[in-house]
């Protein structure tokens, strides 16, 4: 589990393509400290696990369903990477629970300055931004944020100089790839209240709540 807190920005020293996997070399001074072999780091908000660390140089295997599902794919050698290692039971919760099990990717729309913050607007699918809510979280490339503003096609998120400084978001351009992971509370909400998933993720989602739903459950 993570918290969206991005310790550090690494950098990919190497990339190793298998027919549809890959084996990442990543260096990162910060979360190879007190790592060990099979410690979970979230590179860009996905959950790897270190295969071998060596100093401030780690490796780790990205399989088949992670590329189809994520950025990883896009990375090339000297690419700037976020990295967080998995939360201690003991620190800070500064963020919101990560799984670093992303949801899909979303592009970049548009970035827009104002005064000390950037607007960016990030376009994603029905079956993505169903889940985001205005004033929720979400992790964008493992960046924990608050929503500030959603539709039917795009969200909103405002980044403040820290966040700019300390992630690798702002230096994205306009039709950029990034890994999006929602807020795994509503995805539980929607499990035990029975959602119908229709099989195409454009398709508009449909659900079981009804007003006979709600008194039967004492909301009414």
């Amino acid at each position: 589990m993570f918290t969206g807190i991005v310790e550090e920005i690494g950098e990919i020293k190497n990339i190793k393509h298998g027919s549809k996997s890959a084996v990442l070399t990543i260096k990162g001074s910060v979360v190879t400290k007190d790592s060990k072999v099979g410690d979970s780091i979230a590179v860009n908000g996905v959950c790897l696990t270190a295969t071998s660390i060596m100093g401030d140089i780690f490796t780790a295997d990205v399989m088949a369903e992670t590329m189809r599902r994520s950025s990883l794919g896009d990375l090339k050698q000297g690419s700037k990477v976020n990295l967080e290692r998995a939360m201690l039971c003991n620190g800070r919760f500064g963020g919101h629970i990560v799984s670093g099990h992303i949801d899909g990717t979303g592009t970049i729309r548009n970035l827009e300055k104002e005064d000390n913050a950037v607007w960016v607007t990030i376009a994603a699918s029905p079956h993505i931004l169903k889940y985001i809510v205005e004033k929720g979280s979400i992790a964008i490339d493992g960046i924990s944020l608050t929503v500030a503003y959603v539709d039917n096609e795009v969200f909103k998120v405002s980044i403040i100089p820290h966040t700019a400084i300390e992630t690798t978001l702002l230096t994205k351009n306009k039709g950029d790839m990034v890994n999006l992971e929602n807020d795994i509370v509503g995805k539980y909400v929607e499990k035990f209240l029975g959602y119908n998933h229709k099989p195409d993720n454009n398709s508009t989602p449909e659900s079981n709540i009804d007003m006979d739903m709600l008194s039967k459950y004492g909301f009414l």
